[in-house]
Parts: structure tokens; C-alpha cells; sequence
């Protein structure tokens, strides 16, 4: 059964920040509050977890998995950004957006897109996800809580640890999320597209 962390949203509490980070890097699958809603979270190199977690939600290889940074400069490490693309993630980021852009080879195979070779990238301006990300010092692989055959994410942690509890390692409650999914906007493209409208304004990247 999962273990429950009640976090402050604003103020998280370090102690319970640094247990959590110990689960993710010993191999856990958390779910998180964010600036959109709930999601799945695990290590970028523990390939066991990645596949627990593509299990849980019930999507395979090419369904794009989010990479979680904390700015820019990490969005840069593991994803090609040229001058253009740069001016459209500094006007979107931190906030609900998740990016479509071409993966560097920081990015493991098996995250990127099987064929393009692309990777979704958000900075979420969440204090709970950036301090997580701190405490690791690294970003984190991330997916929406949506269960299979559902199309409404999970915003209850409560009802979180009632559905999944049994199927993943730790809950962090940081209250109730909004239930919109980020905006999805492919840059790997020769001009930006919106993939799905979600809790960020694309007015905000001239879409």
C-alpha cells in the first residue's frame, strides 16, 4: 500500500520533500499534485519504474511521457532548442504547458518517441514538484493520472489512494488540483501546433 504525505503546496516541509525524493530514487512511482493536475512521477534511469508507471496509466512506447525540469537551462540538456523555440518556452515557462521537442541523446531511448524521436518537456510551477526535483538534482519522468478508459485525470488524492493505492509507492496530497491537463504544443515542427488545449492559454506562444 502506498504511503501518504500530506505537503503543504506553497510551503513544503523539507523532511517529508526529502523522504519522498528517497522513494522516487529507490525505484518508486508517486503521484503529485502540479500546476495542471495529479500525476504519475518516477526516476529517469530506473527502466522498471518508467514501465510500471506506462503500466498503470495503460499506454505504450508511443505515447509521449513528459519530462519534468526545473528551467530552462535543463529544458536545453535534454531537448534541441534554437533561438525561436527558446522565446516560446521562456513565455510559457514555469506554467501548465507541456513542449514536443526533438530529444538529445541525455534523453534515454526509451522515453523519446519511438520513431521521431521527440520528448515532451514542462517546467510546472509547483513548489512541491520543484523542490522534489531539487532534492534529486535531476528532472523527473511524469505522466498525467489518468487511468485506463477514463478520460478525466484523478484530482482527489484521497480518492488517489483508494483506486491506485495498492499500485504505487507514495501519495503526496497537496490538496485538491485543477482538473484541466496542461496545453500540449509541438515545437519540433517548422512552426509551433497545438496537439490538445488543456489549462494554459495558447495566446501565451502566439497560438
Amino acid at each position: 500500500m502506498a504511503q501518504y504525505f500530506e505537503i503543504h503546496p506553497q510551503n513544503p516541509q523539507a523532511r517529508l520533500i526529502k523522504q519522498a525524493a528517497q522513494i522516487i530514487h529507490g525505484g518508486g512511482v508517486v503521484a503529485i499534485p502540479t500546476d495542471s493536475c495529479y500525476a504519475l512521477v518516477c526516476h529517469v534511469d530506473d527502466k522498471a519504474a518508467v514501465e510500471k508507471l506506462r503500466r498503470i496509466r495503460g499506454i505504450d512506447e508511443k505515447h509521449h511521457l513528459a519530462l519534468l525540469c526545473r528551467d530552462l537551462s535543463e529544458i536545453g540538456v535534454y531537448a534541441r532548442v534554437d533561438n525561436k523555440q527558446f522565446r516560446t518556452l521562456k513565455a510559457a515557462t514555469p506554467g501548465p504547458f507541456t513542449f514536443i521537442l526533438e530529444a538529445t541523446r541525455e534523453v534515454p531511448r526509451r522515453l523519446s518517441h519511438p520513431s521521431r524521436k521527440t520528448i515532451g518537456l514542462r517546467v510546472p510551477e509547483s513548489p512541491i514538484a520543484e523542490m522534489l526535483m531539487r532534492e534529486l538534482d535531476e528532472p523527473l519522468i511524469s505522466s498525467t493520472l489518468i487511468l485506463p478508459g477514463e478520460t478525466e485525470p484523478l484530482n482527489d488524492p484521497e480518492e488517489i489512494e483508494a483506486r491506485i493505492g495498492k499500485q504505487i509507492d507514495l501519495i503526496i496530497d497537496g490538496g485538491a488540483c485543477s482538473m484541466e491537463m496542461t496545453t500540449v504544443v509541438d515545437l519540433s515542427g517548422a512552426e509551433p501546433t497545438l496537439v490538445r488545449l488543456g489549462r494554459g492559454d495558447p495566446a501565451v506562444v502566439g497560438l
